[in-house]
């Protein structure tokens, strides 16, 4: 039976052109270089510059994945935009990356699934395709957490950074089978009964305000390790692939602690395991496509190769995506 396949074309990236090293947080808050990089493995994290906003981040990123895709933006039928910190209320920030890059047909709109947001697009997307509605999608997470941050929290405030990533994904018609390339799975789950363990506190309907994020870490990672495992699991079940047959993980860069525990836990080669977080810092939606772009220009990923994307966020969500390159 002959089916869509969505199969990744094109990948880009940006990151904001200012730094903050850990020896820069210590001027900030009472933390040291030492502890940072302790518990969670980051040493700097990129800072959008003062009216630089999250759909400026986004198109960066676009227009590098629509060159590498050898596309125009004329070319594309659907724009998906990954993001907790929107430039306005309304309208989606997608829109305004769909203007500036000149695209006038299809649509575009934004997903928010927190850290999960990438995932949670990629497969809207993937749905588009497999349904006949869209040939080339543009895929983006693009956050700019920096302004949602309280920068007294030093438990919060050293985990986060700026950046965006994007990918295009592009119709190929495949037999239906395990061997097709392009994306093969995507398992998506929530449970909203963990809100306060990982939320902002402000919101339009709430506070009429933004708010600032706050976090109990201790049962964010608990449950983290666990989540994540397990939907990897069930994307390697589902496809009836075994962890070894697995060539790269993207995860979601949120913290080495739970990435090192996630790869023990599924007995997976850490030599196979894209790790960002050290530069990037925890950059929510934009984490994976921004992992997954560096792992491309690194030539660590082939034609071929099984890629396994995963992630979690406040909501709790979380979820993964299986990929033939």
């Amino acid at each position: 039976m002959t089916v869509f396949r969505s199969v990744v074309s094109g990948c880009g990236s940006y990151l904001p052109e200012k730094v903050v090293t850990n020896q820069e947080m210590e001027e900030i808050v009472d933390t040291t270089d030492e502890w940072i990089i302790e518990r969670t493995g980051i040493r700097q994290r990129h800072i959008a510059a003062e009216g630089e906003l999250t759909s400026d981040l986004a198109i960066k990123a676009a227009q590098k994945a629509l060159q590498d895709a050898s596309l125009d933006a004329g070319d594309i039928d659907l724009i998906v935009l990954a993001t907790s910190t929107p430039d306005q209320t309304f309208p989606a920030t997608a829109t305004r990356v769909q203007a500036a890059l000149g695209m006038t047909k299809g649509a575009a709109f934004d997903v928010q699934a927190v850290c999960s947001g990438f995932i949670y697009a990629l497969s809207t997307a993937d749905n588009f395709i497999r349904a006949g509605q869209a040939k080339h999608a543009l895929v983006i997470g693009a956050e700019t957490f920096s302004r949602i941050l309280d920068w007294e929290d030093r438990a919060t405030c050293v985990l986060f950074g700026d950046g965006a990533g994007a990918v295009v994904i592009s119709a190929e018609e495949s037999e239906g089978g395990p061997q097709d390339r392009g994306i093969l799975s995507s398992h998506l789950h929530s449970d909203g009964r963990y809100n306060d363990l990982l939320y902002v506190d402000g919101g339009v309907s709430s506070t009429k305000s933004t708010g600032y994020l706050r976090m109990k870490g201790k049962e964010v990672f608990r449950h983290a390790v666990v989540k994540l495992a397990n939907v990897v699991q069930e994307a390697l079940d589902f496809n009836g692939l075994e962890t070894g047959d697995v060539d790269m993980v993207i995860p979601h860069q949120a913290n080495k602690r739970i990435l090192d525990a996630t790869v023990r836990k599924l007995k997976i080669d850490p030599a196979k395991v894209m790790v960002t977080v050290q530069k990037h810092a925890n950059t929510s939606a934009a984490s994976i496509p921004l992992a997954l772009d560096e792992a491309v220009r690194e030539k660590r990923i082939a034609r071929g190769d099984i890629v396994m994307l995963e992630a979690m966020g406040g909501g709790f969500t979380w979820g993964s995506c299986l990929i033939r390159w």
